[in-house]
Formats: C-alpha cells, structure tokens, sequence
C-alpha cells in the first residue's frame, strides 16, 4: 500500500510552468532553468515544470535570477487587467494581524463543498463566485453544492448554492476551479493570495475549513519545513491540525493572505499537515484557459484545439 493510501483523502498532483524563470550555469556549457524552490549548501532545488531537480552545489558555475518570480508583488502571466481582476495578489511586508480578528473578516470567504461521496473545503478568489478546492473533493461528481456561511447579529446564516460548474481542474496538483452560477447569487466576500515564497520555517499559520463536516473550524500552529517532497512533490508541512474535510481550505500566514492549500495529513500522527504552495494556486489561475474542464471527456483536464484541416489538390489530368 502506497504512502498516499494513509492520507487523509485520494490525491492527484501535476507540474507546472511558470512565467518567469531561473538559471543554474552548469558544466560543460549546460544549463538548467526554472524556479529556484530551495537552496541548500550542498544542493540547490529547481522546478523544471515537468519534475523537481536536485542539482549538487559542485556541478552550478553561476545562478542567475530573474526579478520577476511568481510572488505576491510579481506580474503574472497574463495581461494585468485580465489576471489581477480574477484574483487578488497579496501586498508584500503586509503587518501580522490578531487570529480572532481575522477570522471575523476572511470566515465568509471560506466554503464548504458537497458531493453525494463527502465533502471538503475551498474558498473564494474573487466577488463573482469563483472558488478554489482540491480536485480529489469533486473527483468523479457533477452534482456539487457549496455551503457559504456568514454572521449576522450573532448567528450563523447558511446558504447553500447548488448550480456549481467546474471550470478547470488540474489532477495532478490537485487543483480544481468552481463557480457558483445561481441566478441569485450575491457578491461574495473573498481572500487575497500571498506568497509561500516569503514564509520562513517557524512562522505561524492558521487554518480555516470544515474537518468531519464542522464548519469554520480554525485551526493554528507553524510552518514546520517548506520543502517537503512525497512523492516528487514538494509541499508545506504544518503543525496547524488538518483532517478530513479541510481539504481544499485555505492555510493562512499571519497578515490574513492564503499562503496554501490545505489537502493531506499522515493518518497516524499528529501535527503532520501538508499544504499546496499558493504559488502553484496563481499558476493554475492565471493559466486556467489551459485547464479548462470538458464536459465531453470529463478525465481530461486540458483542452486540445482541433487539428488543422489540409486540403488535398488534385493534380490535372492530362
């Protein structure tokens, strides 16, 4: 039985590209690029899109870094008017905040998502309905709902919404886009995304979601490593308490910006966490056209364009 047999829920992962780059000047005249995840004395970790490389120290000539790597403060891939409208990017030296204060203001933008098979997690991005969850919450289903919950005079309100369209998914990062698309739908309250790029090993975090079904529950601890890799992956590793049904929530530093994913556990023991890097998030979202979900092949996340037509000219007869 495999490692992600003991996890919380099934889990499916994938690469991805990004739109800015690093460079390790190898020997030999080679050369590697992506973004640089992890420097070591010994190693330096890069994401080449497709796999994780771990390149000794004593074969790199030179690293040279791009400014614009895929944090809070950086462009994203596609046109400023179009990305930043979907989703908000966090300021970066955002001041640390009160926990109980916070979770008065971001407890809305945090759902709960219903299949007939179980339920998880997810969150808001933007005013329009546009949520994030773990693809492995909705794997298989086209019957979803989402329950969003607000405070009114002391009480806890529930709507549950339930013409939810899945606009991407990406399997392999365990990523999937929804949108709630009820004529009556309201603007709803939504979270900014930071940057797990400028956490450090020891800062605190917390968790909102809804583990066995208990909704806004809000859990808090540290950023145990930022580089755990199982299984070729490399993930954020928590202390905050994460259990079944907070998969797909958010995991949040302390100025109130989503910094992961939340999407597995170690069944036996505790304070063993894992959360996908928000990077990968802002990846997916800004390239989601490249995700986009098919209701003509459901288990294929991309969406291929027709192949060329060729016209065939008949040579003249003689």
């Amino acid at each position: 039985m495999s490692f992600k047999k003991h996890l919380t829920w099934p889990l499916v992962f994938c690469a991805a590209n990004f739109a800015f780059a690093d460079t390790l000047q190898l020997k030999d005249s080679a050369a590697v690029t992506g973004k640089i995840l992890a420097e070591k004395p010994d190693s330096v970790v890069v994401d080449v899109g497709y796999t994780v490389l771990v390149v000794p120290r004593n074969e790199i000539l030179g690293i040279t870094k791009t400014s614009g790597t895929m944090s809070a403060t950086a462009p994203s891939a596609l046109p400023m008017d179009e990305a930043s409208q979907f989703y908000t990017p966090g300021v970066a030296g955002s001041s640390a905040q009160n926990v109980q204060d916070m979770v008065k203001q971001l407890g809305q933008a945090v759902v709960q998502v219903r299949t007939p098979e179980g339920l998880g997690s997810g969150f808001f991005v933007n005013p329009d309905g546009y949520l994030i969850t773990n693809f492995h919450v909705i794997e298989g289903e086209t019957e979803i709902s989402v329950e969003v919950y607000s405070q009114n005079d002391g009480q806890l309100d529930r709507e549950t919404y339930r013409q939810v369209r899945i606009i991407a998914i990406n399997k392999f990062h365990d990523l999937a886009l929804l949108h709630i698309e009820d004529k009556n739908a309201p603007k709803f309250k939504y979270i900014t995304l930071g940057s797990s790029d400028a956490l450090n090993v020891g800062d605190s975090v917390f968790a909102i979601g809804s583990p066995m079904g208990l909704e806004r529950t809000v859990t808090e601890g540290i950023l145990s490593t930022k580089t755990r890799e199982l299984e070729g992956e490399l993930y954020l590793q928590t202390t905050a308490q994460i259990n079944p049904g907070n998969s797909g929530g958010p995991l949040f530093n302390m100025a109130g910006e989503v910094v992961g994913i939340t999407n597995m556990k170690i069944l036996f023991g505790e304070g063993l966490g894992f959360a996908i890097p928000v990077e990968l998030v802002k990846n997916f979202l800004d390239h989601r056209d490249a995700f986009a979900y098919s209701t003509d092949n459901p288990n294929n996340p991309y969406r291929y364009l027709a192949p060329p037509t060729v016209t065939v000219e008949k040579a003249p007869q003689k």
